[in-house]
């Protein structure tokens, strides 16, 4: 099956707008150059993942809300696909995309249990998950740590001030990814 045309048939549904602003955000140089996230494959996942989970997050708690819970359903779908049109655009065997696959199906979903806890349990909590998702491939400052755990507050808090009806849509609005840096977090690292 090829996703292209999945892809193409629904690219003006509402997750296909929300998940190009998803990839868009987590693009964002300011996260690698400003955050100090890795500037890697790792990386760019983590930053997925986070931004994944921030809107899932807020979904989530729209919960009598259809359009919302199908958005959330419609985005992880979306997602895994694009992980797989991915690996496979990059030389991944066809035999083994679908363990890899899997691999960042799990990956994905114990990351947002562990920011879900995060986020529940407080600032401790928070950047411990932080710390093990999206630097496990690197030994950040605690000041890195800190900048990403308050950017991931910054967009929780920019999405929970979006009315759930725009949200249905997809029209996903982030914060700008400077957001968690400050000045004296950049003088310590």
């Amino acid at each position: 099956m090829s996703f292209a045309r999945w892809f193409a048939r629904g690219a003006g549904t509402a997750s296909a707008l929300a998940y190009r602003r998803i990839v868009a955000q987590a693009r964002q140089p300011a996260l690698y150059a400003g955050l100090g996230v890795p500037d890697s494959a790792d990386g760019r996942f983590e930053m997925l993942a986070l931004h994944l989970f921030v809107v899932l997050h807020r979904l989530k708690g729209e919960r009598g809300d259809p359009a919302c819970t199908a958005l959330a359903q419609e985005l992880m779908d979306r997602t895994i696909a694009d992980l797989d049109a991915n690996l496979r655009e990059m030389g991944a065997g066809d035999l083994g995309v679908g363990r890899r696959v899997k691999r960042m199906a799990k990956a994905l979903y114990g990351r947002i249990a562990a920011y879900e806890a995060g986020l529940d349990r407080g600032e401790a909590e928070l950047r411990a998950a932080v710390r093990q998702s999206v630097f496990a491939s690197a030994v950040p400052g605690d000041a890195q740590v800190a900048a990403v755990a308050r950017y991931l507050r910054a967009c929780r808090d920019a999405l929970a001030a979006q009315p759930a009806a725009v949200l249905g849509r997809g029209e996903i609005d982030f914060p700008p990814a400077e957001s968690g840096s400050r000045e004296a977090d950049r003088q310590s690292v």
